[in-house]
């Protein structure tokens, strides 16, 4: 399983076993699935970078992929649909080596101070990916860490070690069901 991703995925600020994909390895063992999590967050990472990194990335076995990327896109003030195009073209380049290869897309939000019309088309960008594409969607990857001063790290940006705990969980509800269905174990 591939987790492609940002410095949310890399755990920028917190030791490696809080990252949340390496979490997820935890439950997944705990569950006695057959996965192996390869973590390919890269801080600064956006979802340009992410396309860029997919053909490379394809050089290893993937059974599942989880796209956490378009945070770094939002703080820049990148055009929804340049994510959009990127994402989609990261499931596909990803699909076309391995055909119905499952998805789990990470939702994010956009800041506030970018007006409520980026927020609402960025917002957009994943549930229309979800449903065309199609993949699982995790809403907001942040659901309860977000904003909330003390499961964030001192930019106000990172989860801290505890905050992980916590996207862990959401990105679960949406990942074991996934990893079931494939028959807990890697193809």
């Amino acid at each position: 399983m591939l987790f492609l991703g940002n410095s949310l995925s890399a755990g920028l600020g917190v030791p490696e076993d809080s990252a949340f994909p390496a979490v997820i390895q935890q439950k997944i063992d705990s569950a006695g699935l057959r996965f192996r999590v390869k973590n390919a967050g890269v801080s600064g990472a956006t979802s340009a970078d992410g396309l860029q990194q997919a053909d490379w990335l394809l050089r290893q076995p993937v059974d599942v992929l989880v796209l956490e990327l378009g945070g770094n896109d939002a703080l820049r003030g990148l055009p929804p649909q340049a994510l959009q195009d990127n994402l989609r073209g990261i499931i596909r380049t990803f699909r076309a080596r391995h055909p119905g290869l499952p998805v789990v897309l990470a939702g994010m939000e956009a800041p506030p101070n970018m007006g409520p019309a980026y927020a609402t088309a960025f917002r957009q960008v994943y549930r229309t990916l979800a449903r065309e594409e199609p993949a699982a969607l995790i809403p907001f990857l942040l659901q309860d860490v977000g904003g909330i001063p003390r499961l964030n790290q001192a930019d106000h940006i990172h989860p801290t070690s505890a905050g992980h705990r916590i996207v862990a969980a959401n990105v679960w509800r949406v990942l074991e069901p996934v990893l079931r269905r494939l028959g807990g174990s890697a193809r």
